[in-house]
């Protein structure tokens, strides 16, 4: 039960439905208790006396409690339901928020696919136990009590012979809750992996026809499918196993009852009426211990559910706010030898970096992939906090900001873009959605995007397809240029932002982008030096550390990393040049 009292929170401000939906399975229950006694009553005295003038009274107790019973089940379904529905709601909401706050590098191993599985499957097996399986439980042990305190009181001695076979079947039932927790937790896994899979696989099925792995994709998908299926197999074999032996188990108390109950009316011990109700009543002694291996089950599916879920609520965030009021930021950033190494790994990804970018200045970060210009962009955002060092914005350390201002006052655009499956107006406005739409045009101008724009169907109102779909990789860049520019940030962060155009656009963009950054700070990352010449600074990384700083000019002189790049960017061009050809 430990799972249930760390998720506590969540439906104990509810407990009002669960306990009015308790009171309606309790009168439930006793109905059901009382119809063996009625049973009895009309054998032994109406039936047995002849005392026929009581039938229409026994008829209208029986219409009667069946109707009660009714009620009381539908209010008892319903306000449970009520109970189960809106703790999750609450928990889902919880869940969907974490996941929103929690640290850039928590998503570094999760799998997109498991992580809706747990917030779809596992919520919903969360709540089925909240809705049902706690008062299924309850009522079976509301019947067990109730229907061996009516047989003790018809017949001590055949109450105890029928009760013999109990700790067989209670073992019977302990054993099954012990092997089926386990195997519910590995079809939960199992389905996560299933999934991620197909997730990833239709996220990424323009790759997969493109290279004609559709057959390998369905191999890794009936990889994937098989496990999920032999997990099922086992749980169902466990389901196979148990529960004949239980009935079987049950039955014996059955053969008891009509032997041993059989000779106690014989010797007028027992009257008819009674044995016929103690046969009712075994019943509902019987089968509610057996079907505690079905509240069992959805028990331990329902934990281990909650234990996924808790695998998210428990994780900490690791970046934690502290207020700083401040006016809007003037953008100035300092590195002081700041050092970065991702979780999980032993190389850093920066290494003792340190560099000041005055406000509006422009800083152009180059080298090869996986030398850290990204890595120290995503240090400016807080995506990662640093190993070791200081980072500050405007002379005040970064850490003192909190994270709404800090990214409130940076623009981002990323080398992949990543755009929503809504309006194209919704898109770029999604960092300031009351903004009017003049800025957005205005915005999409700058990015020159405005012409593509109009010439689609409806405008800035054509709704894209999933992850921008329908769109070219050039046009996807321009509106998360557009994005950002409409953010008015103090500090720009372009990471490779014009890689997908064409130079013709790019060349534009850039003229766009100089009045745009004029007094504001921007970092470039950029592999074409055509995009970095124009910077105040230059850094070129490798290996996590900065080999080379300067204007262009300045690290032509060197001729050093940076010369070599530009050598190799521009040696085809000088070519054709002095060949004529250019």
């Amino acid at each position: 039960m430990e799972t249930f009292k760390k998720l506590k929170q969540f439906y104990l401000p509810y407990q009002a439905y669960f306990w009015w939906s308790l009171l309606c399975m309790f009168l439930a229950t006793c109905i059901t208790v009382i119809y063996p006694i009625v049973l009895q009553y009309t054998i032994d005295t109406i039936i047995t006396k002849a005392e026929y003038h009581f039938v229409p009274y026994m008829l209208s107790l029986f219409a009667g409690l069946m109707l009660i019973k009714a009620a009381a089940t539908y209010f008892q379904q319903y306000v449970g339901d009520m109970f189960g529905i809106r703790s999750v709601y609450t928990l889902r909401n919880e869940l969907y928020r974490k996941l929103q706050f929690l640290p850039f590098s928590y998503y570094d191993n999760a799998k997109t696919g498991d992580l809706m599985s747990r917030l779809t499957s596992d919520v919903e097996g969360f709540r089925f136990f909240l809705s049902f399986g706690f008062s299924e439980f309850l009522r079976l042990l509301v019947l067990i009590v109730a229907s061996f305190s009516v047989m003790f009181f018809y017949s001590a001695p055949l109450t105890f012979a029928v009760m013999a076979i109990l700790p067989f079947l209670c073992a019977s039932v302990y054993q099954f809750d012990k092997r089926i927790h386990p195997a519910f937790r590995n079809i939960r896994t199992s389905f996560g992996k299933l999934n991620t899979n197909v997730q990833e696989n239709l996220s990424g099925i323009t790759t997969v026809k493109a290279l004609s792995r559709e057959s390998f994709q369905t191999g890794k998908f009936n990889d994937s499918n098989h496990d999920y299926r032999e997990r099922n197999m086992e749980t169902s074999l466990l389901w196979a196993k148990y529960f004949p032996l239980m009935e079987l188990i049950g039955n014996v108390s059955t053969v008891i009852l009509l032997a041993y109950g059989g000779w106690l009316v014989m010797q007028g011990e027992l009257l008819p009426g009674e044995l016929v109700a103690f046969f009712s009543l075994t019943a509902y002694l019987i089968w509610p211990i057996m079907n505690l291996g079905f509240v069992m089950n959805m028990f331990s599916q329902a934990k281990a559910s909650g234990e996924r879920l808790l695998e998210i609520l428990d994780e900490q965030e690791k970046v934690h706010k502290v207020n700083h009021k401040g006016q809007r930021l003037r953008g100035s950033v300092a590195f002081r030898d700041v050092t970065l190494i991702y979780p999980g790994e032993n190389k850093a990804a920066l290494e003792s970096v340190s560099f000041q970018a005055e406000q509006g200045h422009i800083i152009g970060l180059i080298g090869a992939t996986g030398s850290g210009k990204t890595s120290l962009t995503q240090l400016i955002t807080r995506f990662y906090e640093p190993t070791s060092g200081q980072i500050l914005i405007d002379d005040q350390d970064i850490s003192r900001y909190s994270l709404e201002q800090l990214r409130y006052h940076i623009g981002f655009v990323l080398q992949e873009t990543f755009l929503f499956s809504t309006t194209i107006k919704a898109n770029i406005a999604y960092g300031r959605p009351d903004i009017p739409m003049r800025k957005i045009i205005e915005a999409a101008k700058r990015a020159q995007a405005h012409d593509f724009i109009m010439a689609l169907p409806d405008g800035y109102n054509t709704m894209l397809g999933e992850r921008g779909l329908g769109l070219s990789g050039g046009q996807k860049q321009r509106l998360a240029i557009a994005r950002a520019l409409l953010l008015d940030p103090s500090i720009l962060v372009l990471d490779d932002a014009t890689s997908a155009v064409d130079m013709e656009t790019e060349h534009r963009i850039q003229l766009a982008l100089r009045e745009v950054m004029q007094d504001r700070t921007t970092f470039i990352i950029a592999h074409r030096i055509s995009s970095l010449r124009h910077a105040d600074e230059i850094l070129v990384f490798d290996e996590g550390r900065i080999v080379e700083r300067g204007t262009h000019e300045e690290l032509l002189a060197l001729r050093g990393a940076y010369k070599r790049i530009f050598d190799l960017q521009y040696r085809d061009q000088a070519i054709e040049a002095k060949e004529g050809l250019y």
